[in-house]
This record gives C-alpha cells, sequence and structure tokens, in this order.
C-alpha cells in the first residue's frame, strides 16, 4: 500500500491454493493497483517460483518466511529450507541483472538470544543457536532458522557483490489491510481478545508500529549510504510498565494488571535503533497509537 501510495510500480506475491480461491480484493482494492500492481503465486517451497516477479525489478523487499513455531519440521529441515529458499530468491535477484538492492526482513529472534546479559542490544549482537538450543523454548525453530537465514543471506550478498540491507523489526503492531489479524498484532492483542498464548514475554518488550516497518523498508531501499543491518523499533517497554499501560487504558477490556506473563529468566534489556535513526529515518508512532489502531482495525474489520 505505502509503495504504491509512493508511486511506484508494484509486483507482490502470494501462497496459492489450489483447493480454495483466496480473496485477494485487499490488495487489488488499493489506491493505484488496478494500474501498477501485479500479483503472482509463489510458494517458499519452490523457490524458483518468485523468479518471475523478480524480473524488471531494481528493488526487492524479502519479507517471506515459513511460520513454525511448535517445530512440526525437525530443526535441520526447516532451517535447510529457508535458507535455500531465501538464497535462490538472492541468486535470482543477481542473474535480473536489473535488480540494485534487497531488503531483507529479519526478525528480533536473531539477536535476542546472545547469551550475554546485556544492558543494551544493537546490530553487532547475534543470537548464539547453541545457547538458543539450551533454553528449549517455544519457538525455537523459528527463531534458529531466522537467525541462521540472515547470516547466510549476508554472506551471500558479500561474495555475489549484491547491496542487502536487514531490517530487524521488533514487536509489530498497529493497523494492517489483511482480512485476518497478523500474528505479531494478534500477540500483542492477547490481552484484549482475551486469548492465552503459548509464551512468555521477555522482561521488556520493544514495539513498532505497521507503518513505521514499511515506511523503515522503503526508507532504507531508496537511501543510497545504507548498508548491512538496522534495527526497526520505536519504543521499550517493561512487561509491568505494559500491563500497567493496558489495564489503565483499556479498561473496558477488562484487562488484568497482570495480563502478559514474563519468562522468569528474561532480564531488561533495551533494543537501540539508534543506527535508522542516525540515518535520518523518523519514528511516527508510539505505543498508544499502536494498540488504539490495532483495536479499531480489529473493530472494522468484525475481529473485535
Amino acid at each position: 500500500m505505502r509503495l504504491l501510495q509512493h508511486g511506484y510500480a508494484v509486483n507482490t506475491t502470494v501462497r496459492f491454493h489450489p483447493d480454495k480461491k483466496k480473496d485477494l480484493s485487499y490488495l487489488t482494492n488499493l489506491p493505484g493497483a488496478s494500474e501498477r500492481l501485479r500479483i503472482f503465486n509463489a510458494d517458499l517451497n519452490r523457490p524458483e517460483s518468485f523468479n518471475e516477479s523478480i524480473q524488471g525489478c531494481f528493488g526487492v523487499f524479502h519479507a517471506a518466511h515459513n511460520i513454525d513455531f511448535e517445530g512440526k519440521d525437525d530443526e535441520e529441515t526447516n532451517t535447510k529450507r529457508s535458507i535455500n529458499a531465501t538464497l535462490s530468491i538472492l541468486q535470482a535477484c543477481v542473474d535480473s541483472k536489473t535488480v540494485r538492492r534487497v531488503v531483507y526482513t529479519a526478525s528480533l529472534a536473531a539477536l535476542s538470544f546472545s547469551g550475554k546479559n546485556l544492558d543494551v542490544v544493537d546490530e553487532t549482537t547475534w543470537t548464539d543457536v547453541d545457547f538458543l538450543r539450551s533454553l528449549k523454548i517455544y519457538g525455537e525453530p523459528y527463531y534458529i532458522a531466522k537467525t541462521l537465514t540472515e547470516r547466510a543471506a549476508l554472506q551471500f550478498a558479500e561474495t555475489h557483490d549484491l547491496e542487502l540491507i536487514t531490517v530487524i523489526p521488533t514487536f509489530i503492531h498497529g493497523s494492517f489491510i489483511t482480512p485476518h489479524c497478523p500474528g505479531s498484532v494478534s500477540s500483542s492483542m492477547s490481552v484484549i481478545f482475551g486469548d492465552e498464548l503459548p509464551f512468555e514475554f521477555p522482561a521488556c518488550i520493544p514495539f513498532v508500529h505497521t507503518d513505521d516497518v514499511a515506511s523503515a523498508h522503503i526508507f532504507l531501499l531508496e537511501n543510497p549510504s545504507a548498508r548491512g543491518r538496522y534495527i526497526c523499533s520505536a519504543v521499550d517497554v517493561t512487561l509491568d510498565e505494559l500491563n500497567r499501560f493496558l489495564s489503565e487504558r483499556y479498561a473496558a477490556y477488562n484487562v488484568s494488571s497482570t495480563s502478559f506473563q514474563k519468562n522468569e529468566h528474561s532480564k531488561i534489556s533495551r533494543v537501540s535503533s539508534k543506527k535508522l535513526l542516525d540515518a535520518g529515518f523518523k519514528y511516527k508512532y508510539g505505543l498508544e497509537q499502536m494498540y488504539d489502531d490495532a483495536i479499531e482495525c480489529c473493530k472494522q474489520k468484525g475481529l473485535l
């Protein structure tokens, strides 16, 4: 939506499900879509299926990743699939002869489990996969795959002289255009929905608005001096502060002051977005608007 508003011609991909018809009106009805949006079917299990959508483009956003928090596949299979798909897409970008820069959507998971007692986490921090395995926590297969895939992507880009920027968003929250509630928003909204989550939250939670994430991706595509990793996080809030904020601001939803459960092994550490801010990016949204926008969006879509 933001790319169309910026005047870009956009190719995007959706997963094809032969057994059911997918309603894509939330994409086709976007302003400018009829003239400047083309939709392709593609699947990470068949990475070559992305090739057609990449042809002729000067920039590529690679945001797709298999979501497997429960570990339905073994770790090696899950990680290999993710890396192979990403490297295949990057190779298609190299082969296109037109792609000048790729912006890869990484994950907070790739720097959250360093095994070090850090007060501030920045782009130099990496998750220690062996340490992560030792924790045996929910979501481990996804966290490992995102960490190793980002490393593999950066190494490939360096070897093939491809401009690759990785964006590391934190807990993405706010309004959304999909008909369903995205997983990241759903997690943050669980206490509003009255849902129970299968995982515990860190002692300090970094948040960023959906719209700020989209804007940061475009900013880094267009910024000629951008290099390497960029954390995209607008605000840090301790779990105690978040619970208090929610119970006071959204009392009508019967939110308890102890709604989110804290991981007892988690220590308070802040996530630094200094590199992105120093590059000239400005965040528009704070925590209040993230929750207000998400609630209003869910109401409009009949989800709340």
